[in-house]
């Protein structure tokens, strides 16, 4: 199979290859081909998640009037602990 390009593309990519393990009607080096795909696209998945979640910046107003950006998981951290 060739690299998905889109995350959407490799989602799909990786259920399919799920489905077709889950199966169980494949010869051992045919669900070995097919286990590989499903790893490289779970591993585009997780670089582009990875990089998307470095690009959403949340813009918080400071009390001093200062508006600065932060990390979307440093603000949902900071909701959790209070």
């Amino acid at each position: 199979m060739t690299t998905p390009k889109t995350f959407e593309e490799a989602l799909e990519q990786l259920e399919d290859s799920v489905e077709r393990l889950e199966s169980g009607d494949m010869k051992l080096e045919d669900a070995l081909s097919v286990f590989e795909d499903g790893v490289a696209a779970s591993r585009v998945c997780s670089r582009l998640l990875d990089q998307t979640r470095k690009r959403v910046q949340v813009l918080a107003d400071e009390e001093d009037g200062e508006f600065t950006l932060s990390f979307l998981d440093e603000e949902e951290l900071a909701e959790e602990e209070d």
